[in-house]
């Protein structure tokens, strides 16, 4: 990677635009970077990582890029060109920025912006490849092959960092060597495999725990046959332990249950015999039992003998008396029928008049037959009374017709009498309106200009008094600022003054002065009774400058009131605002009057037209009302004649009746009421006889039957219920009597009756011994069967949980091998050094090799850096760094360089290094270093070598720059960038290159 140009504008104390150019500065091979301090040498490095990384360097972030100094129109820049890799590319980074916005005050953020081109040689021009930030940055990491810390440790050596370097432990020479090697990927084997490690023994452990708690089971199953180990989960030979005490288990169990099984077959067969003895028992006290429930049902039989009689006496006369039931069934139905018609026969004579009493069935048909003749004659008269309503209703309508037409004839004449009146009013309203719509739109013509000449005379007023106040606060402003500026002109003379004792403040022994550059300083200058400091001059320069801007503010504003003035002037010209307010308000007032009358113009012409066809309709109606009148005179003549003819025959038909509708009503009742009655009559007849009849019949029947009278066969008779009651009771004395001999007959009760009474109590407390004696037995057995299966479950599924778990424990001891040797606790890593130490250890020998090679050259053959893997302390061996000193013969620790001895070997260490990771990084060449600060302590023969050691670098055609405050390499080392600082900010000097 070589530099060939950087441009920077508004950048950390840079307030303007500068350039470096380091192709003519690398030309010379050794160029020094110098100026005083805070002027922003390490600015310029800062640019070079920013442009290349996006970032500052790390001691440097968090604070803001852009420069005090720069104008708030200028946006902050850094453009580097450089060559990496073969290609030329072209870097431009703009961080964000708050800009002055285009339009009104204040200001507007701007986003971070970057490009990256590359040059053509064949084209001979720039070309385009990105402007995306991430791209960006991943191409140049990728070119460079390094990180932004990796960068800024080996092209721009600190050598502060490196002095710290050689005397720190083994901890913090670690971890630098860790960022700038990459080495996190063997921290992250590390850190894997602790985790496996810690996983596998999670899984083995977990798998013990499922073990052991299987073991619980089973010591529970067993009772106190198992006894368990006392080991805890990951402990070795716990899975071993607990197999061997499951098969104790097992084997007590089945032993057990062997003896449960000869104990059941031993209750069982006590059982039968037990079960045996008290079914002989209980047969013989059933049979006992039975004899004598049949003595005592044989009493209860003879003590009801006499009723038993009783009873079927009574069923022999029921049965006789059965043969008469239809007899006196046909009875009394014909009785039940005969009252039923005698009733309804005096119900219907109950309703005829008097001089139908006494008439029988005839006499009441033949009177039925003469009203209905009488009933179909007042037809006819039935609808000439209909058609005389229908006559009166149309008589009715022709009369309200007439009345309705006479009140339309009567408006229509009164109405159209005003008619020419009201069409000469509507027309003279409809001429009125026209002639003010004609008005209006005259005056609208001169409204609007009056308006705005009013507007822009109000304006011009507003604005007269707004340019006096204005010019007075210009006035005052003026005045503010030039007392402002000649108060901070004195306090700057002042401090000019009293700038040498300023600058002695900061001087120290041994530390060169920024002025002659002496390190002795024998009569420093002294500060003096109000003496003026930079913060005191800053302040008043601050208070002029906010001042000046009030004044140029006031005066812009100024000149906008003085043309806003103007122009309202020349529109409302010189005529006083009260006047032209009168002459608009006239105006508007004319205008509203004349656009209130031309309002009515269409409701005038609406009103007209309404009138109009108001006149034609009423016009209609009157002609349609004459003609009606006239054709109802015709048909009322008509109606009266038909009228009179159907009245004279309804007065015939009627009779004594209000009207013929009355006088039918009164005939179809009398005909239902006649015929009723004759029907009710006969019928009553019918059923006295039927009665007479069955009275014979029945009187017949009770005779054969052998009964005195009919009473007494109806007494006689059973109904269903008495007659099912009295043929049970003799079925079931029948039953009883010969179940009750058949018990009494039986050979075995005679037999068991003939023996002592059976003692049941104490057969059945021996059964029950004996079976509670079988289930206590059943249930041992039942129990020691279900402890040697439980038993045998668990094991097996123990057996297959430790078969499980021997590939996880295997496991796990192979990993926790590779964990702790990594980690440096093993037993067999003698040197107790972690894998990433080792790696840094092999990388830290390459860089003490390459170092060595420049340190023999500064230290004129004295010095060598070697590496140590010897433990320091308690600590972990594999990072430690001493040096050989060839004049004594002896090692050392690096801590006992002097302060000289101390910079050129973190040189070399630092140029070593930078070779060292340039190798790792992919052998990108790194044509360009910068070296920063620590020469003022070499004596001037080191230097000489120092020098020497740097100048050969061009061999390899590098290029170094030395960032330095000693005035002795001032001397030594023509091409130069001097950085300036100043008050608008520091500027860039370049000299002395190739």
């Amino acid at each position: 990677m070589r530099l060939h140009r950087l441009d920077i504008t508004a950048f950390g104390p840079f307030g303007g635009a500068q350039q470096v150019d380091f192709g003519e500065l690398s030309a010379a091979g050794l160029f020094l970077l110098h100026g005083p301090t805070g002027a922003g040498k390490t600015s310029i490095l800062d640019a070079v990582c920013y442009a290349l990384y996006g970032s500052v360097p790390g001691a440097r972030q968090g604070g803001s890029l852009r420069s005090d100094h720069a104008a708030p129109g200028t946006r902050t820049e850094v453009t580097l060109e450089l060559t990496v890799a073969g290609r030329r590319l072209e870097l431009t980074r703009q961080p964000p920025w708050e800009r002055p916005k285009k339009r009104g005050e204040g200001t507007t953020l701007d986003k971070a912006q970057s490009w990256l081109r590359e040059y053509d040689s064949s084209a001979g021009a720039w070309k385009d490849l990105s402007r995306s930030h991430q791209e960006i940055g991943e191409e140049i990491t990728q070119l460079l092959g390094m990180s932004r810390e990796q960068f800024c440790q080996v092209v721009l050596l600190p050598q502060g960092d490196f002095a710290r370097f050689l005397r720190a432990d083994a901890e913090a020479r670690g971890k630098l060597l860790g960022r700038l090697f990459d080495t996190h990927r063997f921290a992250e084997v590390e850190k894997r495999l602790a985790d496996r490690r810690r996983a596998a023994e999670a899984e083995v452990r977990d798998g013990d725990a499922e073990l052991l708690a299987d073991a619980h089971r089973m010591q529970q199953a067993a009772g106190d046959a198992m006894e368990l180990p006392g080991l805890a989960p990951g402990e070795p030979g716990l899975a071993e332990a607990i197999m061997g005490a499951a098969a104790v288990a097992r084997s007590t169990a089945r032993e057990r249950l062997t003896i449960a099984h000869c104990a059941r077959a031993a209750a069982e067969s006590a059982q039968v015999a037990a079960d045996g003895a008290l079914a002989d028992v209980r047969e013989v006290a059933r049979l006992q039992r039975r004899f004598a429930e049949a003595r005592e049902r044989a009493r209860l039989l003879e003590e009801r003998a006499e009723t038993h009689r009783t009873d079927r006496a009574r069923m022999e006369r029921a049965r006789k008396a059965e043969v008469v039931a239809p007899a006196l069934e046909l009875r009394e139905a014909a009785e039940d029928e005969h009252g039923h018609a005698a009733k309804d026969e005096a119900r219907a004579r109950a309703l005829l008049p008097d001089a139908f009493t006494d008439a029988g069935a005839g006499g009441l048909a033949a009177a039925a037959r003469r009203a209905a003749e009488e009933l179909g004659g007042l037809e006819s008269a039935r609808r000439a009374e209909q058609r005389l309503a229908q006559l009166v209703a149309e008589r009715t309508g022709l009369d309200r017709q007439e009345r309705a037409d006479e009140d339309v004839l009567h408006d229509a004449e009164n109405w159209l009498g005003g008619w020419e009146a009201t069409r000469a009013g509507l027309h003279a309203r409809i001429e009125s309106a026209q002639e003010a719509a004609t008005r209006a739109e005259q005056l609208a013509v001169q409204r609007e200009p009056a308006q705005n000449r009013l507007r822009a005379a109000r304006q011009r007023d507003a604005l007269a008094r707004d340019t006096d106040e204005t010019q007075t606060h210009v006035l005052a402003s003026r005045e503010r600022a030039t007392e402002a500026k000649a108060h901070w002109l004195d306090l700057k003379e002042q401090r000019l003054n009293g700038i040498a004792a300023e600058l002695a403040a900061k001087l120290s022994d041994g530390e060169p002065c920024a002025v002659c550059g002496a390190t002795e300083h024998p009569a420093p200058a002294r500060k003096v009774a109000g003496h003026v400091d930079r913060e005191t001059e800053e302040r008043a320069l601050a208070a002029y400058q906010r001042a000046d801007e009030r004044r140029a503010e006031d005066e812009r504003r100024l000149g906008l009131v003085r043309e806003a003035l103007a122009a309202a002037t020349a529109e409302a010209g010189d005529t006083p605002t009260a006047q032209l307010a009168e002459q608009a308000e006239e105006l508007e007032r004319g205008y509203e009057e004349a656009r209130r009358g031309a309002s009515g113009l269409h409701s005038a012409h609406e009103e007209l037209r309404r009138a109009e066809q108001e006149r034609e309709r009423r016009s209609a109606a009157q002609q349609e009302a004459a003609l009606r009148t006239a054709s109802r005179v015709a048909r009322r003549d008509t109606l009266d004649s038909e009228r009179a003819a159907l009245e004279e025959e309804l007065a015939q038909a009627r009779g004594g009746a209000a009207s013929v509708a009355v006088r039918a009503g009164q005939l179809e009742r009398q005909v239902a009421l006649l015929t009723d009655t004759a029907e009710a009559a006969r019928a009553a007849e019918d059923t006295a006889q039927r009665l007479k009849d069955a009275d014979a019949r029945l009187a017949d029947a009770a005779y054969r039957a052998g009964f005195d009278t009919p009473r007494a066969a109806a007494e006689a008779l059973l109904d269903d219920t008495a007659h099912r009651e009295l043929q049970r009771r003799l079925d079931a004395w029948q039953s009883e009597e010969a179940a009750v001999r058949a018990a009494l007959a039986e050979p075995d009760t005679v037999a068991a009756a003939q023996q002592p009474p059976a003692d049941l109590a104490g057969a059945e407390r021996t059964a029950s011994a004996a079976a509670r004696r079988l289930r206590e037995a059943a249930s041992a057995r039942d129990a020691a069967e279900s402890r040697c299966r439980e038993l045998d479950r668990l094991s097996a599924r123990s057996a297959t949980a430790v078969r499980r778990l021997a590939p996880l424990r295997a496991a796990h001891d192979r990993v926790a091998r590779l964990a702790t040797l990594t980690a440096g606790t093993s037993a067999d890593n003698e040197r107790k050094m972690r894998l990433e130490s080792y790696v840094l250890a092999a990388r830290l020998e390459q860089v003490a090799a390459a170092a060595t090679a420049r340190l023999l050259r500064m230290s004129s053959g004295r010095y060598t850096l070697v590496h140590s893997d010897d433990r320091a302390g308690r600590g972990r061996s594999g990072l430690g760094l001493h040096v050989v000193d060839a004049w004594t013969g002896r090692e050392r620790d690096t801590a006992t360089l002097s302060g000289g001895e101390t910079f050129f070997a973190s040189l070399a260490l630092a140029l070593g290094l930078a070779d060292v990771v340039t190798d790792e990084a992919g052998g990108v060449r790194l044509d360009t270093l910068f070296i920063d600060e620590g020469f003022g302590s070499l004596d001037e023969q080191t230097l000489d070598e120092v020098l020497d050691v740097l100048d050969s670098l061009r061999e390899r055609d590098r290029s170094v720059g030395i960032v330095s405050h000693v005035p002795d390499l001032r001397r030594r080392i023509h091409a130069q960038l001097e950085v300036e600082k100043g008050r608008s900010g520091s500027v860039v000097r370049q000299r002395g290159g190739g």
